[in-house]
């Protein structure tokens, strides 16, 4: 433990969101850990016995947010280099990668993210020719907003040997499957251990900014590598910033390959294993066609070869999980959870709290599977303020009617199905409020869900989801991984106006949030504490 995790410091003056005292403006922290929550009258008996007084001067305090699905090191390169989310056209796109291309004169592969031709008035993504002639001519790899295709210069291509015979080659539209896997795993080769170092280090930087004190790495052999993965590991654990769980997604077919998943340093052979692809790159897997397509998706994993993987690693005590998008691949992951359960029990299959990644098009059906089977979902609301809508990706791919059915966050909730909130970082960014206020909003109305319901499950519900009961809340014994806020007056929001009136009465004891109504101002982070060890503080703060 570090001399400041020692150290004794009371807070006080401000607001402790805390279901231990509902009124409390006062915390002690001692050795990483909350000590104590209660008011400012008792705050006084500690205030000689601590080590340091902080005054919050009317800040709010809440736990630290957990960002449920990150990639690491992906975003560090968003953040660091050239990326599309912003670019408004197919003209200006290319106009960034010519100008990024001009300013990394040295650099082996360029790289790039964050494209999405659907928000671009031509509708279509960059073609090879033109990125050729943007970059000069030199290797480029280009992912498209979801990280499930790319589109590439012809001088990375050479680099990769075979790839034109590889599944999921296009010569005139992005790359998908084997063929986008591999170009990637070239692109990502060049990529030296200092500027990846550089990357990690700029992702969790701006995750502690956010008031992000965990985050769950969803990594594995198809995303990026081992050494990327023991790397980032490492280096969370050596300089102080948001503490890293690492998921590594390889199949798990025996105790030989558990042991090699926790050799890793990974939690769970879980994260992105993929079931299925993206609906912005059509390779979600669905029952019936896609409205603007004329076929079902990719189906990467059968409901036999998930059962096989739950069991292997409910025997060897490990968790396991998939991503699964559409509802064809929702459901083999419901009938191959179930197999293994009655292979080796329910109860078993339950205690090891197993995950599913994104979960978007559910049915009534699936929902009570996943409550049944003790089944997280691990879900981005964001992905619903992006894409959903009536004229949103969502529903060009798949009409209006099976658009409005995907992220069902509160009939998830009513069944009691364990909820983590996420970003998928790149392909949406950190911004932790922000996914609240996507679940309180959702842009089908029958979906939203309370702030406090999504607040809890992006702090709580993370630790919940691997396999942590005690965190993600300010009560005493819990680890003191908190976020200090400045905000505008505390309220309680819900989607039922009944539950809201009941909730703002003083006698409910409800803790209060900011308000996250659309066109508000977001909180502002002051200070990020993990472990009892500040990781951020707000400069000229």
């Amino acid at each position: 433990m570090t001399e400041s995790e020692h150290r004794t410091v009371l807070l006080r003056g401000g607001d402790v969101h805390s279901p231990a005292d509902p009124f409390a403006t006062a915390m002690v922290v001692e050795r990483g850990h909350v000590a104590w929550v209660g008011s400012e009258g008792a705050a006084d008996a500690f205030a000689s016995g601590v080590d340091e007084v902080i005054d919050l001067e009317g800040a709010l305090v809440t736990p630290a947010f957990t960002d449920a699905h990150v990639h690491t090191t992906a975003t560090g390169l968003a953040l660091t280099g050239l990326d599309l989310s912003g670019a408004h056209s197919l003209a200006d796109a290319l106009e960034r990668v010519r100008a990024y291309s001009a300013a990394r004169p040295v650099d082996s592969v360029l790289l790039g993210h964050g494209w999405d031709a659907a928000r671009w008035p031509e509708r279509r993504p960059p073609s090879r020719a033109e990125l050729d002639e943007a970059t000069g001519g030199r290797p480029l790899y280009l992912p498209r907003v979801d990280v499930h295709s790319a589109v590439v210069t012809t001088a990375l291509l050479d680099l990769v040997p075979g790839v034109t015979g590889l599944p999921g080659y296009h010569p005139d539209r992005p790359l998908t499957a084997a063929a986008h896997h591999a170009v990637r795993a070239a692109a990502h080769a060049a990529v030296t251990p200092a500027r990846r170092a550089e990357a990690q280090r700029a992702a969790l930087r701006r995750a502690a900014a956010l008031g992000i004190g965990t985050v769950h790495e969803c990594a594995g052999p198809e995303i990026s590598d081992e050494e990327d993965f023991t790397a980032l590991l490492a280096l969370a654990a050596e300089e102080p910033g948001p503490r890293v769980v690492g998921y590594w997604a390889e199949a798990v077919s025996g105790e030989k390959d558990a042991r090699r998943v926790r050799e890793l340093g990974a939690i769970g052979a879980a994260g992105d294993l993929f079931v299925d692809g993206s609906l912005g790159s059509h390779t979600a897997c669905l029952h019936e066609p896609y409205a603007d397509a004329a076929h079902t998706g990719t189906a990467h994993l059968d409901a036999a070869a998930i059962a096989a993987h739950v069991t292997a690693c409910t025997e060897a005590g490990l968790q396991a999980g998939f991503h699964a998008i559409g509802d064809a691949a929702v459901g083999a992951v419901v009938e191959g959870v179930r197999a293994a359960a009655g292979a080796v029990g329910l109860a078993r299959v339950r205690a090891a709290r197993h995950r599913v990644e994104h979960a978007e098009m559910l049915t009534p059906e699936t929902v009570a599977a996943f409550a049944e089977l003790g089944l997280t979902a691990s879900v981005q609301p964001a992905f619903d303020a992006a894409w959903g809508g009536e004229d949103g990706m969502y529903a060009e791919r798949l009409g209006a009617d099976r658009a409005r059915t995907l992220n069902p966050f509160a009939a998830m909730l009513r069944a009691g199905v364990p909820l983590a909130f996420g970003s998928d970082s790149p392909v949406t960014p950190l911004d932790p409020w922000g996914t609240v206020r996507a679940a309180a909003f959702h842009r089908t109305p029958e979906h939203r869900v309370s702030v406090r319901a999504g607040f809890t499950a992006h702090t709580r519900g993370g630790w919940r989801a691997t396999g942590r009961d005690d965190a993600g809340i300010l009560v005493p014994g819990a680890p003191a991984d908190y976020a200090v806020w400045r905000a505008e007056e505390l309220v309680v929001q819900a989607p039922d106006d009944r539950v809201a009136r009941w909730s703002t009465d003083p006698r409910s004891g409800t803790p209060g949030l900011p308000d996250l109504t659309p066109g508000v101002d977001l909180p502002v982070c002051l200070r990020t504490v993990v472990s009892g060890r500040t990781v951020f503080v707000r400069p000229n703060e």
